[in-house]
């Protein structure tokens, strides 16, 4: 267990670092862990050094029995004066209000009886009582304004008005899907790619066009479509379009899982691209999709008023008629250079009978002497190692498989990347076949 509570500790540290803006809640949903672990060990995390490793091992000072429970007198005394203020208080008690009159409660003191020390075991018998009743869910917050092509937002629309294959041998839904491309901090819509078979590989080149034409963002934000991630069973790496944007000095933004409200300038263009242009038109073909996005493109940027932040009921281009100008796609790359985004991570694993772990689809060796046990390795990307920091008395650096090792033209790098695009497709596909495969055979 101690080597799983230190990679949950290592990704909470990382997702400080990474996230800075992020609330309690999403750091607990990040790393499956409670509101309480985050809080405590945010606090400690926070500080200490960015490579300390032994600030994430385990120091607890719990009792080692629990608390007894409140005497009934003193829970009745608390509800009581919380119904019944004492000595003509005008207003409702809280918690701590209830524990300054307990301790000067005379009937209390004449059962010697102690009241409680913390505030906190009142706010607790309180709201067992239903008497507090529990905070109201927080209202959205809107994202922070962003520079013009400072973040580029992308999604896939799918046009439900193009009929599925009448044979039944074409696809039967998302027969012809749109990839938009919306600048946050202008609106504007850069891009519409319709295409009748998005994959990973598609995909990734969709976006590597927009980048040969408006340069290269600070960040590109993505849902957990797998197109974009990859699958994340067996995956402790990138998937091949996050390691080319890493490369490329460019943040991948993944959206919380369910939080459309993160990639908010692109939903919103399909809420308008929707009803003002699909449900409007119709189309039925690829190549009418083709045309009324064409045209539909033109008319938002040029010609509707937007009512954006950004816009102030301006069209998008009127507003910006000018945008700046980035980085373009460089001529060669290191194509290692996304493992930096990685480092100081942690990786929990259990040692296999022949005293081997798997990471990332490559085995590496420890010992025969760790066959069942667990153990955490920690990535060292300045050394391209992983390093076994748990159990305490065994060391070891183990060489990361799959590297480099040398920059490489960009045109290469971009055919190697496409093809791990489409080995990360073959594999996807024989796990759902695999899937449906076993659910026919479990069928009764």
């Amino acid at each position: 267990m101690e080597a799983r509570w230190i990679c949950d500790r290592a990704a909470l540290r990382c997702l400080l670092y990474q996230h800075p803006d992020w609330s309690t809640t999403q750091l607990a949903q990040a790393i499956g862990r409670s509101l309480s672990f985050v809080k405590k060990w945010r606090q400690r995390l926070r500080g200490a050094a960015a490579d300390d490793v032994k600030v994430l091992r385990s120091r607890s000072r719990a009792r080692h029995t629990p608390f007894p429970p409140p005497h009934p007198e003193v829970v009745g005394r608390i509800l009581a004066i919380r119904e019944q203020p004492p000595e003509n208080l005008q207003r409702v008690p809280g918690p701590r209000t209830i524990l300054y009159y307990l301790h000067r409660d005379p009937h209390l003191q004449a059962l010697g009886l102690a009241p409680p020390r913390s505030s906190r075991t009142v706010w607790k018998i309180l709201r067992k009582a239903g008497c507090i009743l529990p905070p109201a869910e927080r209202k959205r917050r809107p994202l922070p304004p962003r520079e013009p092509l400072e973040e580029i937002q992308v999604d896939f629309k799918d046009i439900s008005t193009v009929p599925a294959d009448p044979s039944g041998e074409g696809k039967r839904q998302h027969v012809v899907e749109v990839c938009n491309f919306v600048d946050a901090g202008t609106s504007i819509l850069l891009s519409a790619q319709a295409h009748e078979d998005f994959h990973a590989e598609t995909a990734l080149l969709a976006i590597v066009t927009v980048l040969r034409t408006y340069g290269r963002p600070r960040m590109i934000t993505l849902d957990h479509d797998p197109r974009w991630i990859g699958s994340q069973s067996g995956r402790d790496f990138p998937s091949a379009l996050r390691r080319l944007l890493l490369c490329l000095g460019i943040t991948p933004n993944i959206c919380p899982p369910h939080q459309p409200q993160k990639n908010a300038y692109v939903e919103r263009y399909h809420r308008s691209y929707k009803y003002e242009c699909v449900l409007v038109h119709r189309p039925a073909s690829l190549q009418q999709v083709q045309e009324i996005t064409a045209d539909y493109h033109q008319h938002y940027n040029q010609e509707r008023p937007h009512q954006g932040r950004a816009c102030r009921d301006q069209p998008p281009r009127l507003a910006f008629p000018t945008l700046p100008a980035l980085p373009a796609l460089p001529e060669r790359v290191d194509p290692d250079r996304w493992l930096l985004a990685y480092h100081g991570q942690m990786l929990h694993r259990k040692v296999g009978s022949d005293g081997c772990v798997d990471v990332d689809e490559h085995s590496y060796y420890l010992s025969h002497s760790l066959a069942g046990q667990s153990v955490a390795l920690l990535i060292n990307a300045h050394e391209d190692v992983l390093e076994v920091v748990q159990p305490l008395h065994f060391s070891k650096r183990l060489p990361i498989k799959g590297l480099i090792g040398a920059e490489m033209a960009f045109d290469a790098y971009l055919a190697m990347m496409c093809e791990q695009a489409r080995s990360e497709e073959r594999q996807a596909r024989m796990k759902q076949a695999t899937i449906r495969q076993r659910s026919l055979w479990s069928s009764p």
